[in-house]
């Protein structure tokens, strides 16, 4: 499953040498949407792999960026103890300008979380949207 999400890059780590075989880069998306009224602020921890480290290098802490990515999950043991290990695998990153948004402000405030695969359909759902009665103002 392939998707989208656009966002302000707020962190670009350096590119990790896991092993002889394996590389990654990690950054951050801040993602900022208003629901109600209220704005909401998310970050996302990405990371790039392999040949894809060197695309972030094209951007700027600051921009705003449209990433594709994909979710990767992998199961874990060690002693017994079973964990899940869930990564958000960028494979694309463009500038969120080239969107077609018309208005950086809303490209700037409201994420993108649609899925690439609805077919051409730019009136599709997003894939994120809470409803109104899911959304409270506790903060926990």
């Amino acid at each position: 499953m392939s998707l989208e999400v656009t966002g302000k890059l707020l962190v670009k780590y350096p590119t990790q040498q896991v092993s002889d075989k394996f590389k990654k880069r990690e950054f951050v998306l801040e993602l900022a949407e208003e629901i109600n009224g209220n704005t909401y602020t998310n970050f996302a921890k990405m990371q790039l792999v392999q040949t894809k480290c060197d695309i972030l290098d094209r951007f700027n802490e600051g921009d705003n960026v449209k990433v594709s990515f994909n979710i990767k999950g992998n199961k874990w043991e060690r002693d017994g103890k079973v964990n899940y290990i869930t990564n958000l695998d960028a494979w694309r990153i463009e500038s969120a300008q080239g969107t077609g948004t018309g208005n950086m402000q809303a490209a700037q405030s409201a994420p993108s979380y649609n899925s690439s695969n609805n077919g051409g359909n730019t009136n599709a759902a997003p894939y994120f949207n809470p409803s109104p009665e899911n959304v409270d103002d506790l903060p926990f």
